[in-house]
């Protein structure tokens, strides 16, 4: 067996190998450790991606529903403020109307007294005219002389008195 030359082949054939394969296995276990710590390396940073994104994603969340809260406080703020607006303009032009309604009235009783006045006035002149008509058909020179001298009497006792 010891003669036999293929006996000898085998046996450098695996003192070969061994001797190869140490080497290559060192090479390929550095390599595969290298390959599978960027593979843990890239994982990691994909789960730290991924952390970090659902964060941002809770983050705009958070924003988003603070900010719809934002929005419903202003939106009342604004109907709350157009309500008083409106009770404001309203008062006011409560208070126009009235003030209008004053001045109206004031005007209406105005023109009542001016056209109560003149129509006494012409009242009075119309009874004056009537009178003087009257009493220049009626009266003769002696009757006017006679009421002429009667009054300048009473208009002089008047004023001694």
């Amino acid at each position: 067996m010891f003669v036999d030359p293929q006996f000898w082949v085998a046996i450098a054939f695996i003192i070969f190998v061994v001797a190869v394969f140490n080497p290559i296995r060192k090479m390929l276990g550095t390599t595969l450790n290298s390959k599978i710590q960027d593979i843990k390396n890239s994982i990691e940073e994909a789960e730290n991606i991924k952390n970090e994104t659902q964060n941002t994603l809770s983050d705009l969340k958070k924003r988003q529903n603070d900010v719809q809260i934002e929005i419903e406080n202003i939106h009342k703020d604004a109907k709350e403020k157009i309500q008083i607006l409106e009770s404001q303009a309203e008062e006011k032009l409560k208070e126009k109307i009235d003030k209008r309604n004053l001045l109206a009235t004031a005007k209406i009783e105005q023109m009542t007294r001016d056209a109560s006045a003149a129509i006494q006035q012409h009242i009075s002149r119309t009874a004056i005219e009537a009178a003087v008509t009257i009493l220049k058909k009626k009266l003769d020179q002696n009757e006017k002389q006679n009421l002429i001298n009667r009054s300048i009497k009473e208009l002089s006792s008047v004023f001694k008195n």
